[in-house]
C-alpha cells in the first residue's frame, strides 16, 4: 500500500468530536484488564488483538429503529472514528480486526498516522461494507493474505479475511511489507490471522456454519503451509455462545442429526439476554441447506482440524460481565439485543496473557443503547493479549 504523508488527525480535527483525554481516562476506568491464573512470566512475543464490529455508517443509517434511543449526533461518523481511534490507542494494541468497515480511507488515515498498516475486502452484492485487518508496521511483517467470498460458495454475500504475519522485532521505520511465500524460518514467529463477519439472518444457520467451516479449514492449511503456524481467528459471529456455531470452535466437531433437525440461530430481532436461550426453535433443514452447512452430499458429522479456544473464557473473570463458561455477558447493545455474538479465538500454541473485560450490564444498560458519549459503536471491542507459548 502506498504511504502518503499526514498530519496529526487528532489536532486538525479537534472539533469533530475527538475525545479529550479526560473522556479517555473515562474510558480506561469503565473497562478494566484481568489477567491469566496461569504463570506467563515466560511467555515472549505478546500480542494485543482487537476484534471490532464497529458499524457501518450505511448499516447506522438504514436502521434507525435500532438506535431509538441514541441521539442523533452520537452516531455521527465524524465523531464515532475519534473515539474508536482513541480507544484502540488506550489499548495499545498491535492487530486490528474489525468489521462492518464501509469508510476504510478514512481509517488507513487515521491509523496509518499511529502506526498501522492494513487491508481491506468489501463484501460482494450490493452492501457496501466489509472487514479489514490492520497491524502495527514496527512489529510485524505481512508474509501473504488472501480472502474468502462466500458466494462463490453458495454462501451469500460476507466475506472473511486471512493473513499470514511474522514477528519482527528488528525492523526499520521505513520498512515495506515482505508478501514472499519465504520458507519458515526458525528465528521469527508467525501466525495466521482470520477475520470474519457472520451472516446475520437468524434464519440461516446453514449458511452461518457453512461460512465458519470455510474459514477455519482455510485458516488450517495456510497454517500447515507456512509450518504448522499458530491461528487466531477474530470476528462477529451473529451467533451467541450457546450456538451450535460456538460448539462446533470449541469442541472441532458438531454433529447435525440424521434427519438435519438443528437449532436456529439465537440471533433475531427480539433477543436478549433472558430470551434469547429460550428461544430456541427446532427446524429442519432440506438436503441442500444441509449441503450448505456441510460442504458435501448427506455429510451429518462435520470436524475441523483447528484446536481452538476462547480467549475470554481463557482467563476468569466475575459474573457481573461473564457467563458461566467465561465468555461476556454482552459484546452489543441496542434496543433490539442484547448479548455477545464477536470472539477472539486462539490454537493451542498461543496463552491468553489477559483480557479486557466488557461493561457489567446494569452499566452498559444505563447508555439506554450503544453508540454513547465514551463507545463509538453499537458492539464493545474484544480484547485480549496472547502469547507464544
Amino acid at each position: 500500500m502506498k504511504r502518503r504523508n499526514r498530519g496529526n488527525p487528532a489536532s486538525e480535527n479537534s472539533s469533530a468530536g475527538y475525545p479529550s483525554k479526560r473522556r479517555r481516562r473515562s474510558q480506561l476506568g469503565s473497562r478494566r484488564w484481568v489477567y491469566s491464573s496461569k504463570d506467563c512470566s515466560n511467555c515472549t512475543d505478546k500480542v494485543v488483538v482487537v476484534s471490532y464490529n464497529i458499524l457501518g455508517v450505511e448499516n447506522a443509517t438504514k436502521h434507525l429503529d435500532l438506535y431509538s434511543n441514541v441521539p442523533r449526533s452520537l452516531l455521527e461518523w465524524d465523531r464515532r472514528k475519534g473515539l474508536i481511534l482513541e480507544e484502540i490507542n488506550d489499548y495499545n494494541a498491535s492487530i486490528l480486526c474489525f468489521q462492518e468497515v464501509d469508510h476504510f480511507n478514512d481509517l488507513d488515515d487515521l491509523f496509518q498516522t499511529n502506526g498501522f498498516k492494513g487491508v481491506y475486502k468489501a463484501r460482494t452484492g450490493e452492501a457496501h461494507d466489509g472487514c479489514a485487518v490492520f497491524w502495527k508496521d514496527k512489529l510485524f511483517n505481512l508474509l501473504h493474505q488472501e480472502d474468502i467470498e462466500f458466494r462463490r460458495f453458495g454462501l451469500r454475500n460476507n466475506v472473511a479475511q486471512l493473513c499470514v504475519l511474522e514477528v519482527n522485532h528488528d525492523k526499520p521505520e521505513s520498512g515495506t511489507c515482505n508478501l514472499s511465500t519465504v520458507a519458515p524460518s526458525t528465528r521469527k514467529k508467525r501466525f495466521v490471522v482470520g477475520n470474519i463477519h457472520v451472516l446475520f439472518n437468524p434464519n440461516r444457520g446453514d449458511i452461518k456454519l457453512g461460512q465458519v467451516r470455510l474459514l477455519l479449514d482455510k485458516a488450517y492449511h495456510l497454517s500447515q503451509e507456512w509450518g504448522n503456524i499458530p491461528v487466531i481467528i477474530a470476528g462477529d459471529l451473529n451467533s451467541i455462545p450457546q450456538s451450535a456455531i460456538y460448539k462446533f470452535l470449541s469442541s472441532s466437531e458438531l454433529e447435525i442429526q440424521s434427519k438435519g433437525r438443528v437449532f436456529r440461530s439465537q440471533i433475531g430481532d427480539d433477543a436478549s439476554i433472558s430470551t434469547s436461550v429460550s428461544r430456541q426453535l427446532l427446524y429442519r433443514w432440506t438436503v441442500e441447506e444441509l449441503r450448505l452447512a456441510t460442504g458435501a452430499e448427506g455429510v451429518t458429522h462435520l470436524q475441523h482440524h483447528l484446536k481452538l479456544c476462547s480467549a475470554y473464557s481463557g482467563v476468569p473473570g466475575n459474573h457481573r460481565t461473564r457467563d458461566d463458561i467465561g465468555e461476556p455477558l454482552a459484546t452489543s447493545y441496542h434496543s433490539k439485543f442484547m448479548g455477545t455474538v464477536d470472539y477472539i479465538w486462539h490454537s493451542e500454541e498461543l496463552t491468553p496473557v489477559r483480557v479486557l473485560e466488557t461493561l457489567p450490564i446494569d452499566i452498559l444498560r444505563r447508555t439506554r443503547g450503544l453508540p454513547s458519549e465514551k463507545w463509538g459503536s453499537d458492539h464493545l471491542a474484544v480484547v485480549c493479549e496472547l502469547a507464544f507459548s
